[in-house]
């Protein structure tokens, strides 16, 4: 069984839900958060199915761009249609089934090699899937801070955009922002510790600079947290501190890469 049919299928569900969006919009009427959830769920169903093909091959893990994107964004879908029983957040599946429909596409329409490894080192696949997916959730993390952000200044200053005014409560948009937090935070602490069971050395000359950002961002996110449980901590506090994390994780990726190879390399 090949993944295209279930990822045509996940579209096309995908492209229900966005264009069902699109006529209340344009026809100013509420959208039926019933009917929108049940689409998302038959999508999220056959996205799945097509997940499961594409990642899990005789070979190993195919965890190429695609494979991840899909998923990533998969996990996301999944979380915001999970926080709409509880929160009005409906509105924002008008930009996340787009990004679910044109990742879930990519990996079902270019299938990609499975990554190999010697015997033994199996358990380093699972390392970078965690790694991937907790950095791919903090992004979105950043991002959801970002639109926190714009939304904050625009009804502060009183000229909020249309599309700015579909968007949830600011109250709902910091719960769902630390939702993605949370789910992030686990996630990077697996990646973590992942990395120090199966890994010889996390601290070794090429790891060393992406390890101890991690961990710096890994502190930041839990202080973030701490603070918003125990202090209700909220608004440009809750911006900031996810800005700055991510900016962490950022240095991590690339920052690692220029120090190796501008600096070391000297």
């Amino acid at each position: 069984m090949t993944a295209l049919a279930p990822s045509l299928l996940a579209a096309g569900f995908y492209i229900s839900g966005i264009l069902y969006q699109l006529h209340c919009l344009g026809k100013r009427l509420a959208v039926n958060a019933s009917l929108l959830r049940a689409i998302g769920l038959v999508a999220l169903l056959a996205h799945a199915v097509s997940l499961y093909i594409q990642l899990t091959t005789p070979q190993g893990f195919a965890l190429g761009l695609f494979n991840i994107a899909s998923l990533i964004s998969w996990l996301v879908v999944a979380m915001t249609l999970a926080s709409s029983f509880r929160a009005p957040v409906t509105s924002l599946l008008l930009g996340l089934y787009p990004l679910a429909l044109i990742t879930g596409l990519l990996a079902g329409l270019f299938p990609e090699n499975a990554t190999t490894l010697p015997a033994g080192q199996e358990g380093l696949l699972v390392h970078i899937l965690l790694s991937v997916l907790a950095y791919g959730i903090l992004t979105i993390a950043a991002f959801q801070a970002t639109l926190l952000a714009i939304q904050d200044y625009q009804l502060k200053h009183k000229h909020p955009t249309r599309f700015i005014r579909t968007f949830p409560p600011l109250q709902t948009m910091e719960q769902l922002l630390f939702q993605f937090l949370l789910c992030g935070e686990v996630l990077l602490t697996l990646a973590l510790l992942s990395g120090f069971v199966f890994l010889d050395n996390m601290f070794a000359q090429h790891l060393a600079h992406k390890t101890l950002l991690s961990c710096l961002a890994w502190i930041v996110f839990g202080i973030l947290l701490w603070g918003r449980h125990f202090r209700g901590w909220r608004g440009s506090n809750a911006i900031r501190w996810t800005l700055a994390g991510f900016l962490l994780l950022m240095l991590a990726y690339f920052g690692s890469k220029l120090v190796r190879a501008f600096l070391l390399a000297a």
